[in-house]
């Protein structure tokens, strides 16, 4: 289609613009006109993607009467693309048709990245027939709307996708405020420095060799820093102590699994890592903890970060141990392995990728070949660097009776 093709059908459906059609555009209730706000009290940012500034005007008009957006204009798909890559939009309003990136490879695009993937997107178009609005809808547009557009159904539809945005923000904060929590209880110790880290990429290198689901790899990567949450609740004379813990001490230790499954359970994305969190201290024989699970009913992801981490325990300098060589602590996780304490399979995969130098060059395509696991490291990392003298930091000196 040519330049002046889509020129005529984008404009095909409205009048002559003036400023007496954008003045005539009825208003909007005042309870219904202050709904744009977002959390904080600030406006709403919409990035509208159009070829023609008539249409981009005329739809500012028609949002303009419904309270305060802040809006953002590109006049190709590029275009919007390089904006949405140095400020953040709570909403994206497209057209079918773009001389560049297509409407549908445009959503394409941002639903395939981590960055926007839950960025609502409204698609507009001037085409009439249900094949567009499917081929929009496919391609991952949450709604679809064809010109003429009527001013108070794109106000409704506005509303709703930045309430669903609002939403979604909600969530995303609430979860990284967890992984904060993670780090800060790993930040408690310095000997474990970068535990959790090392955890969470060998995991899934281990997960790797075993041919699991990109959906239990990032439930693999997610535990590695989740795992020992419940261990915000410990005291530090317990956590943290040189000598052996009596009877009582061990008992509270070990609740640091049932209080780290609560403290995530509320979460509905972290539903996958809770079967980690809760069960990897049990043991393949049936004695370990909270529940004494045997043999395979100890979850599979379970099992997985529990070798990597004894592992990882093993070689790392403790106040209570020296630092092992790699070669005696895979000789001390196959002897528990034969004494049946672990999953004899897991462990001999996991040595043998040891020896062959595969864990660290698996763990390297990981972050090559898996842009959102990178993206998820270096925010984590990010968040570990400047956990020390903040709010949580505070909050995890408290004394028990506090928390």
């Amino acid at each position: 289609m040519s330049d002046s093709n889509c020129q005529s059908n984008f404009l095909t459906p409205y009048p002559p613009l003036a400023e007496s059609h954008l003045s005539a555009i009825p208003a909007i209730p005042s309870g219904l006109a202050a709904e744009p706000l977002q959390e904080g009290g600030r406006a709403g940012r919409l990035l509208l993607v159009d070829s023609l500034e008539i249409n981009r005007r005329l739809a500012k008009g028609m949002l303009r009467s419904a309270g305060q957006y802040e809006f953002f204009e590109a006049a190709t798909g590029r275009a919007a693309l390089e904006i949405l890559d140095r400020q953040p939009v709570d909403l994206v309003i497209v057209d079918l048709m773009m001389p560049d990136i297509s409407g549908p490879e445009f959503c394409r695009r941002l639903k395939s990245s981590r960055k926007t993937q839950l960025l609502p997107i409204l698609m507009i178009t001037s085409l009439q027939g249900a094949e567009h609005e499917v081929l929009g809808i496919d391609a991952g547009a949450d709604e679809y709307l064809t010109k003429p557009l009527h001013p108070s159904v794109l106000r409704a539809r506005v509303r709703a996708l930045l309430r669903h945005k609002s939403a979604i923000d909600s969530l995303d904060e609430a979860e990284t405020i967890l992984f904060a929590l993670a780090q800060a209880v790993e930040a408690r110790d310095s000997y474990t420095a970068e535990h959790c880290q090392r955890l969470a990429t060998y995991s899934v290198a281990l997960g790797v060799a075993l041919g699991l689901s990109r959906p239990e790899l990032v439930a693999l990567y997610r535990g590695g820093f989740l795992h020992d949450i419940g261990k915000v609740s410990i005291p530090d004379s317990i956590l943290h102590g040189v000598r052996h813990l009596d009877e009582e001490e061990w008992a509270i230790m070990k609740l640091h699994t049932v209080r780290g499954e609560e403290i995530c359970r509320p979460m509905k994305t972290l539903a996958p890592v809770l079967p980690i969190i809760r069960s990897h201290h049990e043991k393949w024989d049936g004695s370990g903890y909270p529940d004494g699970l045997r043999g395979e009913n100890i979850p599979l992801l379970a099992r997985i970060l529990q070798i990597v981490d004894i592992f990882d325990a093993l070689i790392t300098e403790r106040t209570y141990k020296r630092a092992f060589s790699v070669e005696e602590a895979t000789r001390l996780l196959e002897e528990e392995a034969a004494r049946g304490w672990r999953d004899a399979e897991l462990v001999s995969l996991f040595v043998s990728l040891l020896n062959r130098n595969m864990l660290e060059s698996t763990a390297s395509l990981i972050d090559t070949d898996w842009p959102e696991l990178s993206s998820m490291l270096r925010s984590l990392q990010a968040m570990h660097r400047n956990i020390q003298g903040t709010g949580v930091a505070q909050v995890i000196a408290m004394p028990e009776s506090v928390l």
